[in-house]
């Protein structure tokens, strides 16, 4: 992508009204009508539609942006995006997989942590939603009074997840 269109992009954005995107779809359209297969001008259009309520036409974007080579910053952004829309749509199953994708390929994202947990509680899994939690503070919270307990919470988190595993659901009937 060249520098200009990176500009251009950052421009339109930082120009938004999230009470009247059509603004911001409509230049957006005009980049991706010049540049229909740039990674990063697909992300911006599907964030665009997301944040307009449109979330059915923001997944084909960012499908497409992905597949087109996002990387870096904004690869993790749209992961999150694309996951929450999924979870939004009602799209559980769907969002909960692509949170796992997104985890490994970012495994240190506090966010996508996060919005997994959001979509695990959503799907029905809360003991994993909250274990994810526990996990995302003993991991990314650092203080003197919860230093000392980072343990038990972890211990707390794998009991917590192996309660939604298929062999705690059998072990329940």
């Amino acid at each position: 992508m060249s520098t200009e269109l990176h500009i251009e992009l950052d421009r339109i954005f930082a120009a938004r009204d999230r009470d009247n995107m059509g603004p911001t779809i409509a230049a957006l359209l005009d980049a991706y009508e010049l540049h229909p297969r740039d990674p990063r001008v697909l992300y911006e259009v599907g964030g665009a539609y997301d944040t307009a309520g449109e979330e059915s036409t923001a997944l084909g974007f960012y499908e497409r942006a992905m597949t087109e080579g996002l990387d870096g910053d904004v690869r993790r952004r749209c992961y999150l995006q694309y996951g929450s829309t999924l979870r939004n749509l009602g799209r559980l199953d769907e969002s909960v997989t692509v949170f796992a994708q997104a985890r490994r390929e970012f495994p240190d994202s506090v966010a996508l942590g996060a919005f997994e947990s959001l979509s695990l509680h959503a799907a029905g899994r809360v003991n994993t939603a909250l274990g994810s939690l526990l996990v995302l503070l003993a991991d990314h919270v650092h203080s003197e009074e919860l230093d000392r307990y980072k343990p038990a919470m972890r211990g707390n988190a794998e009991y917590l997840t192996s309660l939604d595993s298929p062999a705690a659901s059998e072990s329940a009937r």
